[in-house]
């Protein structure tokens, strides 16, 4: 099919959790993609080529009219969950002007995630409101798919990140009665299947599905399952009373919640939030993953997503690199330096591609020593395994005590820490630029497990900061030196 001939997606939400997920399968679809932002420089590094991206706000109606125009299928992904005024009045009126919009525009469908719960119950604001909006767009004589779900599991998603933090940092944990509560989470990957297949699919007028797991579970299920793959012993202490301010407070400490944000997610979690309506399950051919595979495809994703994003990038949108103890990126704590030298991108890499072994590593050579005669003591690998050639590097190749795990020639040096420690470690180098001067990056990552994890990297985090400083000053001096001698 041209892509004169193609269907006209617009896209809310594309800076999201899930909408940015979409996105990127609706891309690799060949799908043709408006993207509505009201900030559009935060998408322009995000999109492919062929992805437009308009500046609007759905609470501006004409800036949706422009946004609709030529449109076929349009995605609501919008929600006022962050908001710190009302957010029901917010969301009611957004999703007015967006389904007047839409019709005035003529678009054939609109696809709406919204939220799972028994509406016959009193709900939480939170969930009162999503399936609200869903009336609301139903409204203007534009086609209405809704899918309502509960938690979605998946790395980056704002559920998971709350399990993840609460198991990584507390041993023993005092748990509310909202910890009991029953859900069927889904896992992201099933959640992106059913909105696309909601935009190809053919459905007669309006249909609301409720969409799920195979596992309908609390949240202390969930936690429990997280910390066995995570191959973490948790206790959890159950009291009766916990409010739902007070449990916001507490997430706030411990998580990367901030309070406002929590008390709305607890006010919603403390209704039961599974299916009821299985006509999902016949319409769509989809088979959604249990709770179990969910949590380790979240995991395994992760280290996926990690390794294919450039960890210096995410330290630049996370804040300063000069923070104390590293920056986070999902579960990760992140150290990472940059520096620029006269000399190109290969000779840059020379320097890199011959570390350890006897070379060393370029700074603080006995501190190495010491480190892999600590890890021989506890059991480990040490640093007597040296390397297979004193400049030559292939992928799975032993380099004291890691492995080399990625290797791009002239480019990219991945390693994987194999000595004994708290969890996992990498060790990055990158090299970039062209002619005469090139840019070095270097990384160093840690995935602790669990308190004892934590403990290790801020303990020690002064001591790596000094050899992590140095090292890539050597390889800069050695980069330069050789540079020199090659004049």
């Amino acid at each position: 099919m041209g892509e004169k001939n193609k269907p006209l997606i617009l896209l809310t939400g594309a800076t999201g959790y899930v909408g940015g997920r979409l996105l990127h399968v609706l891309e690799k679809k060949g799908c043709l993609v408006r993207c509505l932002a009201r900030k559009p420089e935060y998408l322009q590094a995000r999109v492919s080529g062929k992805t437009q991206i308009v500046a609007g706000d759905v609470l501006d109606k004409d800036s949706l009219k422009r946004a609709l125009t030529g449109v076929h299928t349009a995605y609501y992904m919008v929600h006022s969950m962050g908001s710190d005024t009302d957010f029901e009045d917010l969301d009611r009126q957004a999703a007015w002007n967006f389904g007047e919009a839409a019709s005035e525009c003529k678009v054939q469908r609109i696809v709406y995630l919204g939220g799972l719960g028994d509406s016959s119950n009193h709900l939480s604001p939170h969930l009162r409101s999503r399936q609200e909006v869903g009336r609301v767009l139903r409204q203007f004589g534009v086609q209405v798919i809704e899918l309502r779900a509960s938690i979605v599991i998946g790395s980056g998603s704002l559920s998971f990140e709350m399990v993840r933090t609460l198991v990584e940092r507390l041993p023993v944990m005092v748990t509310p009665r909202w910890v009991g509560v029953k859900a069927q989470p889904i896992a992201i990957s099933d959640l992106l299947a059913y909105l696309v297949t909601a935009f190809k699919g053919e459905f007669d007028g309006h249909q609301i599905f409720e969409i799920g797991g195979t596992d309908q579970v609390s949240y202390g299920q969930i936690m429990q399952e997280y910390a066995r793959q995570r191959g973490l012993r948790r206790y959890m202490i159950p009291v009766p009373v916990l409010t739902p301010h007070l449990s916001s407070l507490w997430l706030g400490l411990v998580t990367p919640l901030y309070a406002r944000i929590g008390r709305k997610l607890i006010s919603s979690i403390q209704h039961p939030t599974v299916v009821q309506d299985d006509s999902a399950s016949r319409v769509f051919e989809i088979c959604p993953k249990g709770v179990k595979d969910a949590i380790a495809e979240a995991l395994q994703n992760e280290d996926k997503e990690l390794a294919e994003t450039r960890w210096t990038d995410a330290v630049s949108a996370a804040g300063p690199q000069r923070n104390w103890g590293g920056v986070r990126f999902g579960n990760r704590l992140i150290d990472a330096r940059e520096v620029s030298v006269d000399t190109t991108p290969e000779q840059a890499f020379r320097a890199i591609q011959r570390i350890g072994g006897s070379t060393g590593w370029y700074f603080a050579n006995w501190l190495w020593h010491l480190r892999g005669f600590l890890d021989l003591l506890v059991g480990g690998v040490g640093m007597r395994r040296g390397r297979r050639h004193p400049e030559k590097l292939r992928v799975g190749d032993v380099l004291d005590f890691w492995r080399v795990e990625a290797f791009e020639p002239h480019k990219r040096l991945r390693l994987q820490a194999e000595m004994k420690l708290p969890g996992r470690a990498w060790l990055e180098f990158e090299v970039q630029g062209n002619g005469a001067r090139a840019t070095i990056r270097q990384s160093a990552v840690f995935d602790p497990v669990g308190l004892f994890g934590l403990v290790y990297w801020y303990g020690i985090y002064p001591l790596h900061s000094l050899i992590f400083a140095g090292m890539i000053r050597g390889v800069a001096n050695v980069a330069m030196k050789d540079e020199e001698s090659d004049d």
